[in-house]
């Protein structure tokens, strides 16, 4: 799980060869393609080897990058708790993609700014390590959509959750994407991780 993808390589105007952070997103997921209402479908299977799994990918990562949505979930839930992975989350650097957030409260959050795409690609070119994402939202679709992301892993949960509109699913109409697998690990509490190389 500490393998990541070599850094991409970019040329500048002034041909200097610049390396690129690879961005691993890391996404929960039900059987049926649902990302959100994750009480329906999720709670039930975390679990300490799901939890020393994500302390793993976290601490493999310099930066957090998320949405304002999750960002908002986050920053609800981490601040008052107190044990390994808490205390990784929030005190490492975190990036919020967001037109709307203009004062982050949450500690070494920052707001990412200007037009999504060259934003991040800003962010890649010059960040000093890993970045990774959870949730597979609006943000983490368009990043995939302009090769922006690089490794992908969906830890699908077995239930069904049975609920959800069309912003609570994987499936975004337009966006076809074929991707290179590169591992399948399976928890004893059922719940398998596949991972792709998404360029």
């Amino acid at each position: 799980m500490n393998r990541h993808l070599p850094q991409q390589h970019t040329t500048t105007e002034n041909g200097l060869d610049t390396a690129m952070q690879p961005i691993i997103n890391s996404t929960f997921v039900s059987l049926d393609g649902v990302i959100n209402h994750m009480d329906r479908w999720h709670f039930e299977y975390a679990d300490e080897e799901s939890a020393e799994l994500a302390l793993e990918q976290l601490n493999a990562a310099d930066t957090m990058l998320m949405g304002r949505n999750t960002y908002e979930i986050y920053a609800g839930a981490w601040p008052d708790r107190h044990d390994t992975f808490a205390d990784r989350i929030n005190t490492m650097p975190k990036v919020v993609a967001s037109t709307t957030l203009t004062d982050p409260t949450w500690e070494n959050t920052t707001v990412l700014a200007g037009e999504l795409v060259p934003a991040v690609r800003d962010l890649k070119q010059h960040n000093s390590g890993p970045i990774l994402m959870n949730g597979f939202g609006p943000i983490a679709k368009t990043l995939l959509s302009e090769g922006l992301l690089d490794e992908i892993h969906l830890w699908f949960n077995p239930a069904f959750a049975g609920a959800g509109g069309p912003g609570d699913v994987l499936l975004t109409p337009g966006l076809n994407h074929h991707l290179t697998h590169t591992a399948t690990r399976t928890l004893g509490s059922g719940v398998v991780m596949l991972s792709y190389q998404a360029n």
